[in-house]
């Protein structure tokens, strides 16, 4: 059966203005679905850039503190080195002497500290260590009497404390 509608009539532009606006809403409906699709796909790569640079510090972070570890357990096994040249220099042992006081100023630049407190300071037991007490005349608070081993710092975290004697 044919339309009884004769050709150019104005019912068939109606279909066709149909047509284009479903055409229309059609590619509406894709434009917004792809930038969508867009938008998700810029956040998934901002957040894997994140998790790249995030991962990249953690990982440069933990390159460094290993690095320190190594450092300060070198450190700490030359501790005995300082103690035996400290010992031979206050025992007349000039000759070690140059030798003790380069190794102190070598590792004294990466950042080992001295403690080494003066008698009559007063005692601190987070970084000395009491070993003997003498009583004290007054009621003054406890004072260093005599240095027997030095401590040591290792980038400002103690590694070991001076060994003293307390008077008070």
């Amino acid at each position: 059966m044919s339309d009884p509608r004769p050709e150019g009539s104005s019912s068939g532009g109606r279909e066709e203005g149909e047509e284009l606006a479903e055409v229309e809403a059609a590619v509406e409906s894709d434009l917004d679905a792809l930038q969508k699709e867009r938008d998700d796909y810029l956040d998934t790569l901002r957040r894997l850039q994140a998790d790249f640079d995030n991962y990249r510090k953690r990982t440069l972070k933990q390159q460094t503190d290993m690095l320190e570890r190594a450092a300060q357990g070198l450190v700490e096994k030359l501790l005995p080195v300082l103690d035996a040249g400290d010992l031979a220099v206050s025992h007349g042992g000039e000759d070690v002497g140059p030798v003790v006081a380069l190794l102190v100023e070598t590792l004294q630049k990466e950042g080992l500290e001295k403690v080494a407190p003066e008698v009559g300071a007063v005692f601190d037991p987070t970084v000395h260590e009491a070993v003997a007490h003498e009583p004290a005349d007054a009621d003054a608070g406890p004072t260093v009497l005599s240095l027997l081993r030095s401590g040591y710092r290792w980038k400002g975290t103690l590694l070991r404390p001076a060994m003293v004697t307390v008077r008070g």
